[in-house]
């Protein structure tokens, strides 16, 4: 695997990170500053054909990459912060409501977030979903 792809796949598969393509190029860019954004994006291409990250896209934000591990995401409504949440896996009451063998899904719950319930009710937030 080329080093960069390495070096993306590390931070990608960070717990509770959704970084978007110009995010991971920021935070490379920190040890490698000869990097290029085009070198993350054809990195994070290969990595998501090779089915070792995915991407997570959002109405209205960036895309964002994720680890593949089993989880299912929180997203709000009005910033568009991502969170995971564990879940129980759907997948084989899926299967057994539909007939349908080979099917995967990616579960989105929409949300106010912490910053934003507070920002609109004009209360502060401590706390982060």
């Amino acid at each position: 695997m080329p080093a960069y792809a390495k070096m993306i796949l590390d931070l990608v598969n960070r717990p509770d990170h959704h970084y978007t393509a110009e995010g991971i190029f920021l935070e490379l860019k920190k040890e490698n500053p000869k990097i290029v954004l085009a070198t993350v994006y054809n990195n994070l291409k290969s990595l998501c054909d090779q089915k070792l990250i995915r991407k997570v896209s959002v109405e209205g934000q960036p895309d964002r990459y994720d680890r593949i591990v089993r989880h299912d995401h929180l997203v709000c409504r009005r910033c568009g912060r991502l969170s995971d949440i564990k879940l129980s896996d759907l997948t084989e009451s899926l299967r057994r409501q539909t007939g349908i063998i080979d099917l995967t899904y990616d579960l989105r719950i929409n949300y106010l977030c912490p910053r934003c319930r507070a920002a609109q009710t004009g209360e502060s937030s401590d706390g982060e979903a």
